[in-house]
């Protein structure tokens, strides 16, 4: 059998950080309402017991970390945080069922942002802090993810800078802790700094809070059914934008410039192109509009392009209108930015540039081959040599998308979702960005009306892709479980 004992050491943290994060929230109960504080408190005490639990089976020292029983650690815990993140949900929110607690959980966790909850300007306070620290906590996590546990696995883009010859090499030394805790001051420090300048700019200290987290995490839930609508300060929507896309960028550059007291972030080929892809396309999209006669001047309709092209290709899932309605341009341009995602070692879903990038230095060597059969060609990217390995996963991770993108949207389309609606939601989910198109789950809707069959659907899709498919996949073949 596997050595679960791993997972389990593990679970234990996790547990009592998670038990920990769900009292914090009792600092905003209306104690006067029995209900929202027990939901509270039980499941806090819920959490610890598993902790403890946990902690019971795991005791004692452990061999060294082999990669199967690290799927089964990524795997495990990330499934934990999401069934245990919906109990306050259930106990807590009046009249959601099981199956959707689930759903805002998973979504939280896995900061895609995708809602089946309405009338949130009327919620309690501690579950609207609850689903913004779910994704805070599942934001740290994915990066911690991204820079420590998926490279040992030959997972995920961190594995272009193994070969480096500074910090990125010592991600799987005993620096590895280290590490973890310059990122996560990181993450912390940006994080004040967002709450700061959300509440200087006009934000209440509870909306600033909430979107403060959810913003770096990239996860977009928000305090109001019209999500970062609610804000008419132009200010305000230009800030959301600037901190939604340091969530998209890679955290140990932030690490590295602090370090090294030098700006190293737009050194970064993936950084340049999230930056002119952000320009180019929020650009585009407000001429457009300005040109087609839509209201509002030419500033007012760059605000809103570049804020929800931000929101749409960091994954995050704000929105300040509902963009299905520009135009089959800009409709047809954000389903392309859906599929990139941002950054590589961010808090954001998607692909990541670094793929495409990297696919099309493949390409471009194919295509020199073909004309020079005989001839040899350098592959370097971000001046660094890159390995027909990581070409190869890059290939099998595209194909993968494709693949899980047409098993997912068929799976819907058996729950009886129409076209558009099975499409996109399958497409948001593996993305991790949010809201989908339609009328049903648009920006301007939600998951509500979906049956639960197809919210458990988009349950697994979300996880699949936040653990970039493989991690998760390899789960369900025999050939893992043999010893």
């Amino acid at each position: 059998m596997l050595e679960l004992k791993p997972a389990l050491k593990i679970a234990t943290f996790a547990m009592i950080i998670w038990s920990f994060c769900m009292i914090s929230t009792l600092i905003l109960a209306d104690f006067g309402n029995p209900r929202e504080v027990q939901s509270i408190i039980l499941s806090a005490l819920i959490c610890l017991a598993i902790g403890l639990t946990c902690f019971m089976f795991s005791r004692g020292e452990l061999n060294r970390m082999r990669p199967r029983p690290m799927f089964l650690v990524t795997a495990f815990n990330w499934g934990l945080l999401c069934v245990t993140g919906a109990l306050p949900l259930y106990l807590g929110w009046p009249g959601i069922s099981w199956v959707d607690a689930l759903f805002e959980s998973v979504s939280g966790v896995t900061t895609t942002g995708s809602t089946v909850l309405t009338d949130l300007d009327d919620a309690p306070p501690t579950l609207l802090l609850w689903r913004s620290m779910s994704q805070w906590v599942g934001g740290i996590g994915i990066i911690l993810m991204a820079v420590a546990v998926l490279p040992f696995l030959k997972v995920g883009g961190m594995r272009l800078f193994q070969t480096e010859s500074s910090e990125w090499s010592d991600l799987h030394s005993n620096r590895v802790g280290r590490v973890a805790a310059w990122i996560g001051v990181a993450y912390t420090v940006l994080t004040v700094i967002a709450f700061l300048v959300y509440w200087a700019l006009g934000m209440s200290a509870f909306n600033a809070v909430n979107h403060a987290m959810t913003s770096l995490a990239t996860g977009g839930y928000s305090t109001s059914d019209s999500s970062f609508g609610q804000f008419a300060n132009p200010a305000l929507v230009w800030a959301g934008s600037i901190f939604m896309l340091l969530g998209g960028l890679p955290f140990m550059l932030y690490v590295q410039s602090a370090r090294q007291r030098r700006w190293v972030l737009l050194q970064d080929v993936q950084v340049r192109l999230l930056l002119k892809l952000v320009a180019a396309a929020g650009l585009t999209i407000a001429l457009v509009r300005w040109w087609s006669g839509a209201d509002g001047g030419l500033f007012s309709l760059l605000t809103h392009a570049v804020f929800n092209v931000v929101s749409v290709i960091t994954t995050t899932g704000y929105a300040t209108e509902d963009y299905t309605l520009w135009g089959s341009y800009a409709v047809l341009l954000f389903v392309f930015l859906m599929f990139s995602g941002a950054c590589s070692g961010s808090t954001s879903g998607g692909v990541k540039l670094f793929r495409y990038q990297l696919l099309a230095l493949f390409m471009r060597e194919n295509l020199f081959q073909s004309l020079h059969p005989s001839g040899r060609f350098s592959r370097q990217y971000n001046q660094r040599p890159v390995s027909e390995g990581v070409l190869v996963a890059s290939l099998a991770f595209v194909f993968m998308v494709i693949l899980s993108l047409i098993g997912f949207t068929l799976a819907l389309a058996l729950t009886g979702l129409d076209t558009v609606t099975a499409g996109s939601a399958a497409l948001t989910a593996l993305m991790n960005v949010g809201p989908g198109f339609g009328d049903t789950i648009g920006p301007a809707g939600n998951f509500a009306s979906l049956n639960a069959p197809a919210k458990l659907i988009l349950c697994v899709a979300m996880v699949m892709g936040r653990l970039e498919y493989l991690a998760l996949i390899i789960l369900f073949t025999p050939r893992f479980w043999r010893w």
